[in-house]
């Protein structure tokens, strides 16, 4: 929650080292050995320049092309971690379809496992760097927030996988791109975020990359649907709808969320209060098909790898929206259909058409130039967090941490 000043009410402060003491005793000092985010920097650390200052050493088009952050947010953002991320959410969605193949679709208990990974993993850690009584005051104070931003996390898994039993995998992943129009329209509207020309045309362009693969699924008839009648195939299509709507409006929560704090505390949270969402709703509309589900090895080797996958994309992704947004990491997910279909050409014996590799180049064609005129630091200056990002925590992959430390990588 929000206090006068703009900032949390629970945000980090640390006590100076008391006098006549070589360190500093208190509870609430960062300790030597804290996450590379904490060590160092503090919320109220003081900026050493201005986003003016920054924006203003390179000038052009081609700002963001020039500065070595562009080619770390390249190198790292893109080519390992957003090709990475699309690949997770290939190979999840992959993990789906072949369970229902072993005709087990238990979309809420298949999930389940992830959100319970989470809080072990995340919530732990926030229990030792907070404490109980702190982390107590979190719950009460900024527990609303993540309470919404997993249930709408939880939802979107669920309708996601709930759309492999009615319609195909490459369907599915085609109607996914919804998340972009969401993303877009609440970032706007809501965060105040105005889009450059050439990010709405590399947006299109992106876009239009999907439209060739939905064009070579036509003609190849990669889209066809054996044995699901029309009518299932229509409901599939609208949970994948509905799932991309609202994966979309997580992604802006989420952002937004980790712009302000901690990564784990905001991975916690959504994993303690996603692991309740999930649990309440696998007991109540998974029920009947657990009984009756075909549990084998097979089944067993699927939902382990897709918990283990999507609990290294959801341990990813925040550092993505900090280093760039919601919108650049969901139109970089597109080239996941891409790569779902060379999966798909090995495990479900699929054919790539000729205008698969246009596509591709369309699709990364068009993130390229969605950066055309960014400044500097690109799209990790968030406009809710103030001129200077005064609001924003000072962590990995934030604008504030460059102007708090100019030599800081990432």
């Amino acid at each position: 929650m929000e206090g006068p000043n703009g900032k949390s009410d629970v945000t980090e402060h640390y006590a100076p080292a008391p006098a006549g003491k070589d360190s500093p005793t208190s509870s609430d000092v960062r300790p030597a050995h804290a996450a590379p985010e904490l060590a160092g920097l503090h919320d109220d650390a003081t900026a050493t320049t201005t986003v003016e200052e920054v924006e203003a050493s390179k000038k052009g088009w081609f700002a963001y092309f020039k500065t070595r952050d562009f080619y770390i947010v390249l190198l790292l953002g893109y080519a390992l971690a957003f090709q990475f991320l699309a690949l997770c959410v290939t190979s999840t969605n992959t993990f789906s379809s072949l369970l229902v193949a072993q005709r087990t679709s238990i979309p809420a208990f298949q999930t389940l496992f992830v959100y319970v990974l989470l809080n072990i993993i995340y919530t732990s850690y926030t229990l030792y760097r907070y404490g109980f009584k702190r982390y107590g005051r979190l719950l009460l104070k900024d527990g609303w927030k993540y309470i919404i931003l997993s249930f709408l996390d939880v939802e979107g898994n669920y309708f996601t996988v709930l759309a492999y039993r009615y319609t195909t995998i490459l369907s599915a992943q085609l109607i996914n791109f919804f998340a972009i129009v969401t993303v877009v329209i609440i970032s706007f509207a809501f965060l105040g975020v105005r889009y450059h020309v050439t990010q709405v045309l590399g947006i299109l362009v992106c876009i239009g990359g999907v439209g060739i693969l939905i064009g070579s699924d036509h003609i190849t008839g990669a889209t066809s649907s054996d044995g699901i009648s029309k009518g299932n195939q229509v409901k599939g299509d609208l949970f994948a709808l509905l799932g991309a709507a609202c994966y979309g409006v997580s992604n802006v929560v989420e952002e937004f969320l980790v712009s302000k704090r901690p990564l784990y505390e905001v991975v916690g949270q959504l994993g303690f209060w996603g692991m309740i969402w999930n649990g309440a709703q696998a007991g109540i509309f998974d029920k009947k098909q657990f009984q009756t589900a075909n549990w084998s090895g097979k089944v067993g080797g699927y939902l382990t790898g897709y918990t283990l996958i999507l609990t290294l994309f959801y341990s990813s992704v925040p550092i993505m929206f900090r280093l760039a947004s919601a919108a650049f990491f969901n139109i970089s997910l597109l080239t996941g259909n891409f790569w779902g279909v060379c999966i798909g050409v090995k495990v479900f014996h699929l054919h790539i058409h000729w205008m698969y590799p246009i596509a591709f180049v369309c699709i990364i064609g068009g993130l390229l130039v969605y950066f055309v005129g960014k400044k500097v630091l690109g799209e990790a200056t968030k406009p809710w967090l103030g001129k200077n990002q005064e609001r924003g925590v000072t962590g990995v992959g934030t604008a504030r941490r460059r102007l708090v430390r100019g030599d800081t990588v990432v």
